[in-house]
């Protein structure tokens, strides 16, 4: 088992990783699994958290993104039941045991993980496919509230986990994110948008244009930071999520007050051209300058994205930094996402972004990683800066906030 690992593990976990740390936290899951269950022969699956990298809140007005599942994994040992019990003793968490012969939506499950196991099961009976119980026990690097994703990558596994053990791996990524967000929405009770669960499935960096939401197009891109001297480091100001629910719902819906202006219900079915030609009377119509701000976000939002990965392909990284840059000004000053309207002296990832551009000094990149209001700033750091980054970092927010990630090329799929 160690030598099979071994071939895997540059495909997990990049050019950087400690052999035996991972050869240790896989026996231990293993033994765990003997211990709980009593099996010697489980089977291994793994499932990437996320990092966005361009297409901040574009996602949901049916828009471009780009992004990418990174060396942070979710891990479970898993074994076949003969009933339709799926049981799930997650590091750290209650054990989760679910009936999936039951479907239907649970209102005291919500916002469980048990929710999620039966959404996904539930989904998979949509489509004829079969599903049957099993037994697992996780353990995750995919820190919760670190704009990773990791309720993404639990799902995504789970999805994988039916797709493998009963399906033989009929289903590709792209229909196990649509799954995960299927389960999120309805049974899970929380309406995403499927740029989290298209990331974590995939592997490596995809672009993926939301025009048709139900068939997304990905368009991967085969890239490594660390071949251009570039480390990314994600850095978790460690600000309260707290309270800030209107502040993320309020982004759509000043969007779509744009569209809705033209007849539309997203602003991907609206012109550039025609928003600016039309601002004055949409101003006067509307009475939400924020609104008419985001708007121009997501336009121009929309087309870097594109060029983000044209300048990838084409191994432009100077190029790419630079519409990094851009992307986090955008946010910044239009989108307006970087600190909470309601609570304007918590600032936390202002201040990560200014002292990140005070240590690079022009070097690199920096810009506001995923929702926003809180939470975490994503940085491109030359590797010969990286330590004093991370000191300045940790200086402003405590030990550890800084974590070091890079490119998971591997899908979420069986290890072994």
């Amino acid at each position: 088992m160690t030598a099979e690992l071994h071939a895997i593990y540059p495909d997990l976990y990049g050019k950087e990783y400690d052999e035996k740390e991972m050869d240790d936290r896989f026996s231990h899951l293993i033994e765990k699994h003997k211990e709980l269950f009593g099996k010697n022969d489980a089977a291994i699956f793994s499932a990437a958290g996320r990092t966005e990298i361009g297409g901040n809140h574009t996602d949901h007005n049916l828009g471009c993104v780009i992004g990418g599942s990174v060396n942070l994994d979710t891990i479970g040992a898993v074994s076949r039941r003969e009933d339709n019990r799926v049981i799930i003793a997650s590091e750290g968490f209650p054990v989760v045991d679910v009936d999936i012969s039951d479907n239907e939506v649970k209102a005291d499950e919500k916002n469980g993980t048990a929710s999620l196991v039966r959404g996904i099961a539930a989904a998979f009976r949509e489509r004829n496919i079969e599903v049957g119980g099993w037994e697992a026990n996780t353990t995750t690097k995919v820190l919760g509230g670190s704009g990773l994703s990791s309720s993404a990558a639990i799902e995504v596994l789970i999805a994988e986990i039916f797709n493998n053990l009963f399906n033989d791996d009929k289903l590709p990524p792209i229909e196990l994110a649509k799954i995960g967000k299927y389960a999120e929405n309805v049974y899970f009770g929380k309406p995403s948008g499927l740029l989290d669960q298209a990331c974590c499935a995939h592997g490596g960096i995809i672009g993926i244009d939301f025009a048709d939401n139900d068939n997304p197009v990905i368009t991967p891109v085969d890239v490594s930071f660390e071949d251009y001297g570039y480390a990314m480091i994600i850095t978790d100001t460690r600000g309260s999520h707290a309270d800030l629910t209107g502040e993320y719902a309020a982004v759509p819906p000043e969007m779509r007050e744009i569209a809705a202006y033209y007849g539309k219900k997203n602003l991907r079915e609206v012109a550039f051209n025609d928003f600016l030609r039309d601002i004055r009377k949409i101003r006067e119509k509307v009475s939400n300058d924020r609104a008419l701000l985001r708007a121009y976000h997501f336009f121009t939002e929309n087309k870097r994205v594109g060029f983000m990965i044209q300048t990838l392909k084409e191994g432009d990284i100077d190029g790419f930094l630079g519409f990094v840059t851009e992307s986090g000004n955008s946010s910044f000053r239009f989108l307006q996402n970087v600190y909470p309207s309601s609570s304007p002296k918590d600032q936390g990832v202002s201040l990560a972004i200014a002292l990140s551009e005070e240590i690079l000094q022009g070097e690199g990149a920096v810009r506001v990683h995923g929702g926003g209001f809180a939470g975490t700033i994503q940085a491109y750091v030359p590797e010969s800066m990286t330590d004093k980054y991370i000191r300045g970092m940790e200086n402003l927010f405590g030990a550890g906030c800084s974590m070091r990630i890079a490119i998971r090329r591997r899908p979420v799929s069986r290890l072994i």
